[in-house]
């Protein structure tokens, strides 16, 4: 894992997961600390995480809440974002170029693509 920046803005590449967390949480909350305004967090170039990756974020997160200052993660990788909608934690994060309702979105694409190739109104077949 590799974390590069100043305080204010800052670009995770590599991994984020048990093994880097500690370091990781070093250096983003010095960054908190030390800076103004937004923290963007900058993950385009981040390969992979795990629940604890994902915890030292959040734990940035609050940080960032208590002292003033709102996270921002920036290019988020989808599989990462598909990760936040499952866990509704999209809901609480700033993250920017997000979607809203990006699960809604789909399941209406879906339910419009299926209704799209019924020719009409499904009706009830009564014996008899």
């Amino acid at each position: 894992m590799r974390i590069r920046g100043d305080h204010d803005e800052l670009a995770i590449e590599g991994r984020l997961d048990v093994r880097t967390a500690a370091d990781a949480r070093s250096v983003l909350h010095r960054a908190v600390d030390h800076g103004h305004g937004d923290l963007v967090l900058d993950l385009s170039a981040l390969d992979s995480w795990d629940a604890t990756g994902l915890g030292v974020l959040m734990g940035t997160h609050r940080r960032a809440g208590r002292c003033g200052r709102r996270m921002v993660l920036r290019g988020v990788p989808a599989q990462l974002q598909r990760l936040l909608v499952a866990t509704k934690l999209h809901r609480i994060l700033a993250i920017e170029g997000y979607v809203p309702d990006l699960v809604a979105d789909l399941a209406q694409d879906l339910a419009g693509g299926l209704a799209g190739e019924l020719p009409g109104p499904v009706l009830p077949v009564s014996a008899g």
